[in-house]
């Protein structure tokens, strides 16, 4: 039998194989035999009986770990096997950490450690406890938005809201024994690259090639960034074609700018932030790309991705507030969302692409004069109160700021709608504010 994933041959007994018995116990376990040479060939060992006492005190007393020691006997020479379980926590050997990939082992280091920790405690990266800050370090604009956006967005009422920063941390869940989680740090700390180098935005305009030709970078408390990017892109960087529908101005941008927000906020909340590598945009004249590092799920692809899927977080700290903000929502829709907002303006549906350990959405801009007429198309084949109606058929206890969110529309717009709607009669609220639902009403 070769060498495999679980299968490991020696042909004498050196104290350094401990760290073999490490790295088979962080990953799936397996079995060392000593005295059988590279090809499984018995060559046997001389003092098999002493290895029996010794190994098992060894694998014990360095890693607090037991293993099976056996002695076997093929043709008359002896040889030792040791079978390794895989361990349900993180093993050590000396303060090093080893994993058996494939035939090889291999010293855990890095950002690969890190991941690997995370993996076994099961304690994410942005829920780790962080010393030398505290609540009052913490920055107030990037509370007063959370706030704001919270409160209109209904996704916490003001009485929710009305209590000190502390309480409001408590309550996201980003406190943990007595002290600040890394999540809430970038969230809420104005300069979080005290803490986690690369913390931030960083926008280019690009000519051909690799000209650069301006830049802008980001700072500041995740709050703070979201709040911010996205009107820097349209107001900086992206040029409307200005056109009038009666006697309305309407300005047409080349990307669908609900789409661009969801991949801005989707970056943030998933980038691996403990890479040390900002989120980047690039825009170009006819396309536009926001990479972050990551950490893709082991069974999804590209293609799967587009399809609908349940929401997997890297850093659940940071997705529980971004939604708690009305940011994001809760149930994996963001790439669903872009393709229906991008779909909606006229445009291709966006192209993701994963390379190592970033991912990359690619945005195609719509000749401005194709946008525009698609959305005028859109404005007169389905008028707001139409498209209002269909969202509410589908999702009855959806709220208004939602809908308006969806149809990216002012609130007072939706109000209106739904103004109209119970006006004629097509709708009607059933129960209150918090628990009532739409119920729209059949046709006679």
């Amino acid at each position: 039998m070769a060498e495999s994933q679980n299968i490991e041959y020696k042909e004498s007994w050196r104290d350094e194989y401990l760290k073999w018995v490490c790295g088979f116990a962080n990953a799936q376990g397996g079995s060392i035999y000593i005295g059988l040479d590279d090809n499984g060939e018995i060559v046997g060992v001389a003092d098999c009986q002493k290895l029996l006492e010794d190994i098992p005190n060894k694998i014990k007393d360095t890693m607090g770990i037991i293993a099976d020691v056996n002695c076997l006997d093929e043709n008359g020479k002896q040889y030792i096997q040791i079978i390794v379980n895989p361990s349900s926590y993180p093993v050590n050997y000396r303060g090093e950490y080893h994993y058996r990939s494939g035939s090889t082992k291999q010293q855990l280091r890095g950002s690969a450690l890190t991941e690997f920790l995370v993996r076994k405690t099961g304690y994410r990266w942005d829920a780790v406890p962080i010393d030398n800050v505290s609540v009052a370090d913490l920055d107030i604009e990037s509370f007063e938005i959370f706030r704001r956006e919270a409160v209109r967005t209904e996704r916490m009422t003001r009485k929710d809201l009305e209590c000190t920063n502390e309480e409001l941390l408590n309550k996201l869940g980003l406190i943990a024994d007595g002290k600040l989680k890394r999540a809430a740090v970038l969230l809420f700390y104005r300069n979080p690259q005290r803490f986690f180098t690369g913390c931030y935005v960083k926008i280019g305009k690009f000519g051909v090639g690799s000209d650069l030709q301006y830049q802008d970078v980001v700072e500041g408390s995740l709050i703070l960034i979201a709040d911010r990017v996205v009107e820097l892109i349209y107001l900086k960087y992206l040029k409307a074609s200005i056109s009038y529908d009666k006697e309305i101005r309407v300005e047409t941008y080349p990307y669908a700018r609900e789409a661009v927000r969801e991949a801005v906020y989707n970056a943030l909340i998933h980038c691996k932030w403990e890479d040390g590598i900002p989120i980047q945009i690039r825009i170009e004249e006819e396309s536009m790309y926001i990479s972050n590092a990551c950490v893709f799920p082991s069974d999804w692809t590209t293609e799967n991705l587009m399809k609908t899927h349940n929401s997997r977080p890297y850093n659940p700290d940071l997705a529980n507030t971004f939604f708690r903000a009305g940011y994001i929502e809760a149930w994996g829709r963001g790439i669903q969302k872009i393709c229906e907002e991008c779909d909606l303006m006229g445009a291709k549906i966006p192209e993701y692409s994963i390379l190592g350990n970033d991912i990359t959405v690619k945005f195609i801009a719509v000749v401005t004069s194709k946008a525009f007429k698609r959305t005028n198309d859109v404005r007169k084949e389905k008028g707001v109160n139409t498209r209002v109606l269909a969202i509410i058929t589908a999702q009855t206890d959806i709220s208004l700021s939602e809908i308006a969110d969806r149809l990216g529309v002012s609130y007072k717009t939706v109000q209106r709608a739904m103004a109209d709607l119970k006006k004629i009669g097509v709708i009607e609220r059933v129960g209150g504010r918090r628990k009532g639902y739409w119920r729209v009403k059949e046709n006679d």
